[in-house]
């Protein structure tokens, strides 16, 4: 298969370009486009035709959820039933942008866009590409990140490209996109809201509109049910993982640095290609040759926006093993530390340990 790869201003959108991506997904057909978190796979959100290719192109799990976008909050009765008010208020407090919210499905909606289950994963996104992608296809569009299944979440189309150039039918390039991490998602269709994965829109914010939010234990612990079936994106594989091996140091400061810096030397007298990565503040105090820093500390938006880019560096470094910082595990850190957590298959190491 060629795919096209279509190039497009965000800021002055090419409306014939839009139509002919349009009528790739109303024909069944597969679209890379970018959205405000990640850069994402779409199809027919109706067409369970176009679900199972989703999941055929990115190599996916076949009872891993999609997310369905939509334009417009008037389209959820076309989608779920029984939808409780807390949607609505969710809806009109963070749509458009990055929340996805798990309702009753409907009947119209099929199965292998639910990843079998009778529950639907919906969210508006504000990115003016998918807008106008949604608004042009005449669908809904169900999209997943748009990336191998298992690698990092693509944040710019080259990433896009390097995944899945020659397995669907269109890319469109809409330029870096902004957040960097996967939406918030939020199950309604429990006793109380809870959030299935954290994201830009946190806890806080939530509660602010909504009350008291849970929050699923799973988030930053590893689950351990091979038999579990996910309810949203992101809950039981392994994703975001570079190639090489990754683990988490956490500790102290000084700890942290003794450990890696004695970690990465080890690697490197085996002939090994060892990488950092750090948060600003610290990433001077690293010998390896390799230290990458993703931002800092103080601005959790530029760590949340670099983490997935850095995690693909690490493979175009060839890098054997790498370690990172830990990051806070409240507000937007607790987004970045599921990312890196999964990313790391839960490979923790506490400072002071070298094994």
């Amino acid at each position: 298969m060629k795919t096209t790869i279509l190039k497009i201003d965000k800021d002055h959108i090419d409306m014939e370009m839009i139509k002919s991506a349009g009528k790739v997904i109303s024909s069944g057909g597969l679209v890379a486009f970018p959205t405000e978190t990640v850069y994402g796979l779409g199809g027919d959100a109706m067409d369970a035709g176009a679900s199972e290719k989703i999941y055929g192109a990115k190599g996916r799990p076949s009872d891993n959820p999609l997310i369905v976008h939509i334009a417009s909050a008037e389209a959820l009765p076309d989608i779920a039933r029984d939808i409780p008010q807390e949607a609505y208020i969710l809806a009109e407090a963070f749509w458009p942008g990055p929340l996805t919210i798990i309702l009753n499905k409907n009947e119209r909606v099929p199965l292998s866009t639910t990843g079998g289950l009778e529950t639907v994963a919906v969210r508006m996104p504000s990115h003016p590409i998918a807008k106008a992608l949604i608004e042009a296809s005449g669908t809904y569009i169900a999209a997943p990140s748009a990336n191998t299944s298992g690698r990092p979440s693509p944040t710019m189309a080259s990433h896009v490209i390097e995944d899945l150039d020659g397995k669907i039918d269109m890319i469109i390039d809409g330029g870096k996109v902004g957040i960097g991490i996967e939406s918030t998602i939020v199950d309604l269709t429990g006793s109380e809201p809870m959030i299935l994965r954290p994201g830009y829109i946190t806890r806080q914010m939530l509660e602010k509109v909504l009350g008291s939010v849970a929050v699923d234990q799973a988030i930053l612990s590893e689950n351990a049910d091979k038999n579990f079936h996910p309810k949203a994106p992101g809950m039981k594989y392994k994703h975001y993982a570079p190639k090489g091996d990754l683990a988490i140091v956490e500790g102290t400061q000084e700890q942290v640095v003794e450990t890696i810096n004695t970690l990465t030397l080890q690697a490197e007298e085996e002939g090994r290609t060892a990488a950092v990565i750090a948060a600003d503040e610290s990433a001077g105090l690293y010998t390896c040759a390799h230290v990458y820093s993703i931002g800092s500390r103080q601005d959790e938006e530029t760590i949340a926006s670099n983490l997935f880019a850095v995690l693909r560096e690490m493979d175009e470094l060839h890098a054997d093993v790498i370690y990172s910082e830990s990051y806070y595990d409240s507000g937007l850190g607790q987004a970045v530390m599921n990312r890196l957590l999964k990313a790391a298959g839960h490979h923790v190491i506490r400072a002071g340990q070298t094994k």
